[in-house]
């Protein structure tokens, strides 16, 4: 089995790691960057180098591209969104199993209009691979599976650093553009039954976590449910999804927001920059860097099994491992996604092909189980009665 992994870096690097750690399961791991230093230094990082091979190329040059991709049996795309539609079709032209981190609805929207021609090539493409969207909606659609009658979801998840440090109590693990993304444009939910919007960074609300986190915030931002909302339009009265932050954060962006700093407008005609321009490059410069870090998560479903009120909670607190260097987004990012392309390279997806996301295509017990042997965590408990999403998580219920 040969998988091909676009961009070395942040998320990139990590998913290339994973791979050739499972080097029982994969024959030949290949991975394009146009940083000869990445590639570098992941030779240096990498143990079962004889497994890996790397091609300094831009991901644009298809002509070189589709030459690589040739015979994989999964691309694994983690360079910018922008280029994933594009890159979608090339390995559709290619004939191979094609997925992303995705998060971007427009071009994840993209990506899902290629649906009928993927079905007649019998290829798959596979946008929302990593956390949110990704592990978080295929816990909710599992969690839901296991109801007889689904009333709410309740989707909570974000990753913040083990040292906060104010104003902002926050740091970029990715992507100062998708934060910025997910700041400012609006959240879909679904209330009394029908789909509404919420402004961004609005509905903030305090919930509990243990130890060392205590009381954190969480409040509406774009990106985390994607399809989500429509698969579940009509199945449940209430769905919401909020990031999970420090305490403080969304006020201290609420202001940032506020004095115009995010505006796609020029800052003057001598220029081709914008405000948004300045402010991304002054939060990689602030908030940017190598840091500790957790991942937060609780999925919160409300419903009905055997005739009786039913909570279902899953958890899932991920913490930086000091041991491998790596940070917990990293994990809990590159996991998904690797877990996610093992099953589509191995035909072990719900159908023969298509274009859809991973809770829709991936059985979603196994995929559970998966990324479980690999070391992500979820754990589980049903309560016969409702609780609130954002309480501690008891720990008197019975293990779902």
């Amino acid at each position: 089995m040969t998988i091909t992994v676009l961009g070395a870096g942040s998320i990139g690097a990590p998913v290339v790691r994973e791979l050739c750690a499972r080097s029982g399961e994969v024959e030949q791991v290949q991975v394009c960057d146009t940083r000869s230093q990445a590639l570098e230094r992941l030779h240096e990082q990498v143990d079962a180098d004889q497994f890996l091979r790397s091609f300094q190329v831009d991901v644009r040059d298809t002509s070189v591209l589709s030459q690589i991709v040739q015979g994989s049996d999964c691309v694994i795309s983690c360079v910018p969104a922008e280029f994933n539609p594009a890159l979608a079709e090339l390995c559709l032209d290619a004939g191979v199993h094609f997925c992303d981190l995705g998060g971007d609805d427009t071009l994840v929207g993209k990506e899902l209009a290629l649906d009928e021609q993927a079905r007649e090539k019998g290829v798959w493409i596979v946008p929302n691979c990593g956390l949110a969207p990704g592990l978080v909606n295929v816990v909710c659609l599992h969690g839901i599976d296991q109801l007889d009658r689904a009333e709410a979801a309740h989707l909570r998840v974000g990753d913040v650093p083990l040292h906060p440090e104010p104003p902002f109590n926050f740091r970029i693990s990715w992507s100062a553009e998708r934060i910025l993304a997910d700041y400012t444009n609006p959240a879909q939910l679904i209330e009394n039954g029908q789909v509404v919007e919420a402004d961004a960074l609005s509905r903030e609300e305090e919930i509990q976590f243990e130890k060392p986190f205590g009381t954190m915030e969480a409040f509406c931002t774009q990106g985390g449910l994607s399809t989500l909302t429509d698969t579940l339009a009509g199945r449940v009265e209430a769905l919401d999804h909020k990031t999970v932050r420090w305490p403080g954060h969304a006020h201290q962006m609420r202001f940032v927001l506020g004095l115009g700093l995010a505006e796609e407008r020029k800052i003057g005609v001598r220029t081709h920059l914008t405000y948004r321009d300045l402010l991304v490059r002054r939060m990689r410069k602030r908030l940017g860097g190598d840091y500790e870090d957790a991942v937060l998560m609780r999925v919160l479903l409300r419903g009905e099994q055997e005739g009786r009120p039913t909570t279902l909670v899953y958890e899932m607190v991920e913490q930086y491992d000091a041991e491998t260097e790596q940070t917990a987004v990293m994990r809990c990012t590159a996991i998904p996604t690797v877990v996610s392309a093992l099953f589509l390279a191995r035909e072990e997806a719900v159908s023969t092909g298509g274009a859809d996301v991973p809770e829709n295509v991936i059985p979603r017990a196994q995929f559970l189980q998966k990324i479980a042997d690999r070391g992500l965590n979820v754990q589980t408990e049903r309560h016969d009665d409702f609780r609130d999403v954002t309480a501690k998580r008891p720990l008197d219920g019975q293990r779902a």
